[in-house]
């Protein structure tokens, strides 16, 4: 697989927050501890306590969430070595998108797995084991019920409620079972009880011989480790003073923060429901439901059932590195970004805050679209600008034609200093009048150039429907193909395809990635 990188920055599909994040901007250093480069994972490993007991539990949970599934001597053994205390994970997340979702999907655990292999080369007395976090709790059906493959979309429709991971696989088996044959192990992925064990089968079977490790995190030992923090959120409200506190200093300085906390920032979770829990005047409600209980009946809770408990957006990190014995944790720019608004949480709860690593992002180019591409002569970093931009470059890089007024534009600008220098001694008021005049000029010629460069482009519209055609074909819908294609268009068409993903990426550099086929 030829591939060719790209600075992110030059994409122009990120936010300027995260481009400050990965370029190390000084005003965002003391909203992290360090930037994960190998070198700084020497300093976090030293810092990461995590005692036994909680290795414990977390190896008994694991070994329980497995055993109805097939798990490679790798997964196995990377179970076993957690309850190490030389062992250390580093983790994605990300919610339980029905046949794996989106392509960066598979990005982010192939970063999880590629960024352990170098830090067991570079420290050798240490183990690493991947890990995939599954956003099991989460109850945003709508985000996850859907796929796109070879340009359709299919969809699972369901009346279930409440969290995902506990919904029935009913109806996903049929989807399966339409798909090519290369994708069959979806089938069996789908016979399984609930949409947790299913996506816990199907990431076994594309990554299990790499050692990727799947978490469930809905469950009651592992939340019982959590259970100070719930007592806290819900009755001292810390989370929301810390982060409130993080997320002005972050607007001050210019950025728009990704998250809002909560006085309580936990859900209640039980059958078919997951909703939020208030406080009033005679305890806790839960929103939308009857449920109601006493400050006396909460605490017993937490101590009793807390698996009850639902972190959201601004826990659920806190309770991962709770859980874990993380070093790292690799998200999009959006995770990445809101990451930086939590620090003054782990902070107050003593937990060590991990290194934020961006996931590698890709753009696969079919053969055909690059062909079509390397003909128009622009540059491989032209091939993320729209149609327009692309179109217009191409134009005033190739027409024969003079179609900038840049120079016009200047000498008019000469022309009105000269002007003002003369009237300046005779009326002040004046230079206003030659301000307007001059401003008047140069917007009919900036139109006038608008209109000479539309009417080059007709020209050229073989040009214009060469560059569409391939932007069309890798930014469907206008999204980044990443966001939207389902890695069986290409797994299918080359079983290799998640070899060549792991042999290509590298963790620690945060560029794109064009893999061309």
């Amino acid at each position: 697989m030829r591939t060719e990188t790209i600075p992110l920055e030059e994409t122009d599909c990120f936010s300027s927050f995260f481009i400050d994040y990965i370029s190390k901007k000084e005003e965002l250093t003391p909203f992290y501890n360090a930037f994960p480069s190998v070198e700084n994972f020497k300093s976090a490993i030293e810092k990461r306590n995590f005692d036994d007991g909680g290795r414990k539990v977390l190896v008994e949970a694991l070994q329980e969430q497995y055993v109805d599934t097939e798990t490679s001597s790798a997964v196995s053994g990377n179970i076993q070595s957690l309850a190490q205390p030389n062992t250390f994970t580093v983790t994605t997340g990300h919610q339980l998108n029905i046949f794996t979702g989106p392509l960066y999907f598979l990005y982010k655990i192939v970063t999880v797995i590629n960024a352990c292999q170098k830090l067991k080369e570079t420290y050798p007395d240490y183990n690493f084991v991947p890990v995939y976090w599954m956003a099991s709790e989460d109850h945003d059906f709508e985000e996850i019920n859907h796929f796109f493959f070879e340009g359709k979309k299919y969809s699972w429709e369901t009346d279930q409620t409440g969290a995902v991971g506990h919904f029935n696989t009913d109806g996903l088996k049929k989807i399966a079972q339409g798909l090519p044959s290369g994708a069959s192990f979806f089938t069996e992925a789908y016979s399984k009880a609930n949409l947790a064990d299913a996506v816990r089968t199907y990431v076994s079977h594309l990554f299990g011989e790499e050692g990727i490790v799947v978490v469930n995190a809905d469950h009651s030992r592992l939340k019982g480790l959590f259970a100070g923090v719930i007592e806290d959120d819900l009755f001292s409200h810390s989370a929301e003073e810390m982060v409130g506190q993080t997320s002005s200093s972050l607007e001050k300085l210019g950025y728009k923060t990704q998250v809002n906390p909560r006085q309580i920032n936990f859900f209640y979770l039980e059958n078919n429901i997951r909703e939020r829990i208030e406080k009033d005047s005679n305890g806790f409600s839960v929103v939308d439901t009857n449920l109601r209980f006493t400050d006396d009946e909460i605490r017993e809770m937490i101590k009793a059932t807390p698996e009850r408990f639902s972190p959201n957006v601004i826990l659920r990190p806190l309770y991962q590195e709770t859980i874990l014995p993380n070093l790292a944790y690799v998200g999009g720019p959006s995770e990445a970004v809101y990451w930086l608004q939590l620090k003054g949480i782990f902070d107050h709860f003593n937990t060590a805050f991990p290194l934020l690593m961006p996931r590698n992002f890709a753009l696969v180019v079919p053969k055909i679209s690059a062909e079509k591409w390397a003909k128009t002569e622009l540059e491989s970093k032209d091939i993320f600008l729209s149609t327009d931009k692309a179109f217009s470059k191409w134009v005033k890089e190739n027409s024969k034609n003079n179609l900038s007024f840049k120079d016009e534009i200047k000498s008019l600008q000469d022309l009105e200093n000269k002007l003002k220098k003369k009237a300046k001694d005779v009326d002040h008021t004046l230079l206003q009048h030659l301000e307007a005049i001059n401003q008047s000029f140069k917007e009919r010629i900036r139109k006038a150039e608008k209109k000479m460069l539309r009417s080059e482009k007709r020209a050229h519209e073989d040009r214009r429907r060469q560059i569409e055609s391939v932007n069309a074909h890798l930014f469907p819908g206008g999204s980044l193909q990443e966001r939207k294609d389902n890695f069986l268009n290409f797994y299918l068409k080359d079983p290799s395809f998640i070899k060549r993903l792991l042999s290509t990426f590298d963790a620690f550099e945060y560029q794109m990635y064009l893999l061309y086929e």
